[in-house]
């Protein structure tokens, strides 16, 4: 028997993308395409809930699936450790309940970010520079916000903050767990992230560019597949992928 899916931000790109690979999977069946003020009762319809909404819309959404015992994948950018923190307490009194939060589903930009945390230990010089299409409301992406946090945690046991210095300054960027992070929202771009480390005598740069919304079919099809049996809180694509040794517990 085929999965019932609701799409809540099904009207948006990333939506849209979504319930057209909803749509084409065998084992699952489009039942619900809504949109930010949609009534959340739509999706009771539904099995699993995906949830690519606004950072202002999607802890309602979310926490409206959880409490009526659907699983919920998260596509919606916007959800700090702090609010993850908040949500696996929630789940905590709800056993079986389970979220999947994917803050980027392209493959490259997993590999870029596990990268970006290998390196991070040898530099204490870091800056995050990310661009998207100017239609994106929030920023720093989520990724950049993933990125920054999970690279002042693989630094936490050796190195400890990076150096930023002129902080006070506006034009300093956003300062993501004491990574300054710079946003760029331009039209003729998909996604493009740039992690910059310095060091003495060098410069080292990982970069990710997304050329076609197709980089992240292959993402949503695994984070899809892996819903059903969700416990907990899941956070980040890399849990459904074995990448060995550059898994963030072991950072």
């Amino acid at each position: 028997m085929a999965s019932k899916v609701a799409v809540v931000g099904a009207n948006g790109r990333m939506g849209s993308l979504i319930a057209r690979i909803v749509e084409q999977e065998p084992g699952l069946e489009l039942v619900a395409s809504m949109n930010s003020s949609s009534s959340l009762e739509e999706m009771l319809a539904a099995d699993l809930v995906v949830d690519v909404t606004r950072p202002d819309v999607s802890a309602d959404v979310v926490e409206f699936a959880v409490q009526h015992g659907r699983k919920v994948l998260v596509g919606t950018s916007g959800w700090s450790a702090e609010r993850i923190q908040g949500l696996s307490g929630a789940l905590a009194a709800a056993p079986e309940a389970g979220v999947i939060i994917i803050p980027n589903f392209s493959l490259g930009s997993v590999l870029a970010t596990r990268l970006s945390m290998v390196a991070s230990r040898f530099y204490d010089s870091i800056e995050i520079l990310e661009a998207h299409h100017a239609g994106k409301v929030d920023s720093p992406s989520g990724t950049a916000v993933r990125t920054a946090e999970l690279m002042a945690k693989a630094r936490s046991r050796s190195r400890g903050p990076v150096e930023a210095p002129h902080i006070d300054q506006l034009a300093r960027g956003q300062q993501v767990a004491g990574i300054p992070v710079h946003s760029l929202r331009l039209h003729g771009v998909v996604a493009r992230q740039e992690v910059i480390f310095g060091g003495t005598g060098e410069l080292l740069s990982v970069v990710h560019d997304t050329i076609s919304p197709a980089a992240y079919e292959q993402g949503i099809r695994l984070a899809l597949a892996a819903l059903p049996d969700a416990v907990g809180v899941t956070v980040g694509l890399e849990h459904l992928l074995d990448l060995g040794a550059l898994t963030a517990d072991e950072a």
